[in-house]
């Protein structure tokens, strides 16, 4: 299966071992190799998606770039204009709902309109600290980092993977020209980059949301507010089994 050109016959095989990969997960001894034992995931565009429709279904798996656009994305926009005004703040509301009369050129600075809506989202369930040697409140955009790595078209991914000295939550390496014309997406973890399907920046947080589950790795902890909203708000995954921030129901 590792020397498969034919990405059909790949992703059969992967749904045939996949109750062992779920049991690899659940052993803690185990769970660290999954990508030394199934490397296609390396290489093999959607096999984390397959994995995560395999483990909660087709309805659950649609959710989050079905409902974010139409249901989610206003809400939050408008809640945050709601909040005390920072520059950081108003820039993302900039690039989330862009007045129409702006141009391509004013637009340049900063990520697409949905990814710009999810990081608002950092500012409306503000990050946790929990985890930090050091107490105190994280800033949004300090949490941004942990979401998404931005890097030059030709910026090689290896010497970025080899740079990483610490183990990590997943996050998303973005490849493009600028960031709201990212033209390839990683989902980064354990210093492997795992391609992701989609090209769009929704798409790609979908599947890093996605490979929490698929590969059983927790949420980072400035991150765990937002997940939690996903997770529960949006997947409709293990509501009321989670410990949601106050702001997760206010939103809602």
């Amino acid at each position: 299966m590792k020397h498969s050109a034919d990405e059909d016959i790949v992703k059969n095989k992967m749904k045939l071992t996949f109750d062992y990969r779920r049991n690899m997960i659940l052993d803690p001894q185990q769970s660290c190799n999954i990508l030394f034992e199934f490397p296609r995931f390396k290489d093999v565009k959607g096999l984390v998606e397959q994995d995560f429709v395999l483990m909660f279904g087709e309805g659950v798996s649609g959710k989050l770039l079905e409902k974010w656009p139409t249901a989610y994305k206003k809400k939050i926009i408008q809640e945050c204009r709601k909040l005390p005004s920072t520059s950081e703040l108003e820039e993302l509301l900039l690039t989330a709902d862009p007045p129409e009369d702006s141009t391509e050129r004013d637009a340049d600075f900063g990520w697409d309109s949905d990814l710009s809506s999810v990081f608002l989202l950092l500012h409306l369930i503000p990050p946790s600290a929990q985890g930090r040697r050091k107490p105190g409140k994280v800033s949004a955009s300090q949490a941004e980092k942990h979401l998404v790595v931005f890097k030059k078209s030709g910026t090689s991914i290896q010497e970025h993977l080899d740079a990483i000295t610490t183990s990590s939550q997943p996050y998303l390496l973005a490849v493009g020209a600028r960031k709201n014309a990212v033209h390839q997406f990683f989902i980064v973890l354990d210093k492997n980059a795992i391609p992701c399907r989609s090209t769009s920046c929704l798409g790609a947080f979908d599947e890093l949301f996605k490979a929490h589950f698929v590969f059983g790795t927790s949420y980072n902890p400035m991150l765990r507010n937002m997940y939690t909203f996903i997770q529960t708000t949006v997947y409709n995954i293990d509501v009321g089994k989670v410990k949601e921030s106050p702001r997760v129901a206010e939103v809602g």
